[in-house]
């Protein structure tokens, strides 16, 4: 369980940096970016797998094939799609805050799964986690302008909330139903069902961006200002290998080794980590606000651990009797 924690906190770190890509990158679109982080992904898998791919292919079933598609559409290709969105229109914190509801989410849509403790068990932690997410609330609001906080207007405001909240959706039913699925299918490894993810995603990519080069009017890149394409694909390199490649094999690992309430505590990492990079971006210090809501979210997830390490305890002694 614990190297399932450990792995959990790990991914966190490396998927905080999608939310400042948005932020490095301001002259391409959400839907490039999403196309160029999985068509990236995709050619990695692709290529770490090739030795054995055909054989591993020939393994899968047509479950397994379902479970793909719909975990690459909801957990990848529409989840960034509807955070960079959500960064563009409304800012970094504002979507760092409102995905960081998903240990709420993911906790309370996951908790009848087998090796949940029972939700009065888990009431307390989460109440810290909840005052955490408020403390950042506070501050967001308590610091933004008539206009916002990054000059955007009300309505792309409100657009940008809705589109972090579509992302929270999916991104609550794809943890959901990946750590169901490896706990179910003990055929394919964690390392290959994150390649197999990577592929899919990579191919929904291409599709995706073959329609939106189809649909681009002639001649109308000629028009604008130069993009820096050789950074875009750097980065978007960058994030394949971290973010995708090496995050989701990690979070894998973790849904297969910790009950699905942990894994939804876990997840809290990308917030902390997010925002720490976003500080580091922005080349300041926390404000107050944000400190206790750093140390508030951090408490919570440590005290669900402890609760659910509790729980785990209970039910390997009663194993043994």
């Amino acid at each position: 369980m614990w190297r399932g924690i450990v792995s959990g906190l790990l991914a966190g770190a490396f998927w905080g940096a999608v939310f400042i890509v948005p932020v490095l990158l301001p002259d391409f679109s959400p839907a490039e970016l999403m196309v160029g982080r999985y068509l990236c992904y995709g050619a990695l898998a692709a290529g770490l797998m090739l030795p054995r791919l055909l054989p591993l292919l020939r393994r899968l079933r047509r479950g397994d094939w379902l479970a793909l598609l719909r975990q690459a559409l909801a957990g990848n290709v529409v989840y960034y799609l509807l955070l960079a969105y959500g960064v563009k229109l409304a800012g970094v914190a504002p979507t760092s805050l409102i995905i960081g509801l998903l240990p709420l989410s993911v906790t309370l849509f996951g908790r009848k799964d087998h090796g949940a403790p029972p939700l009065r068990r888990l009431a307390l932690p989460l109440l810290v986690v909840a005052a955490g997410i408020a403390c950042i609330n506070v501050d967001i609001f308590s610091h933004a302008g008539g206009a916002g906080a990054d000059g955007a207007s009300l309505a792309h405001k409100l657009a940008g909330v809705l589109c972090a909240i579509g992302a929270l959706a999916c991104w609550t039913w794809y943890a959901l139903d990946n750590a169901r699925f490896l706990k179910r299918h003990a055929h394919v490894s964690a390392a290959e069902w994150a390649m197999l993810y990577g592929l899919a995603s990579g191919v929904i990519a291409l599709i995706v961006g073959a329609v939106m080069l189809a649909l681009q009017p002639a001649g109308g890149a000629d028009g604008g200002p130069a993009r820096d394409w050789p950074r875009f694909w750097f980065v978007c390199l960058l994030l394949a290998l971290g973010a995708s490649v090496i995050g989701n094999y990690l979070w894998n690992l973790a849904s297969r080794l910790v009950p699905v309430t942990l894994s939804g505590q876990l997840i809290l990492s990308e917030t902390l980590f997010a925002l720490l990079y976003g500080f580091v971006y922005a080349q300041r210090m926390p404000r107050p606000l944000e400190w206790a809501a750093m140390l508030l979210l951090t408490a919570g997830v440590l005290w669900s651990v402890q609760r659910h390490a509790h729980e785990e305890g209970k039910g390997r002694g009663a194993g043994r009797t």
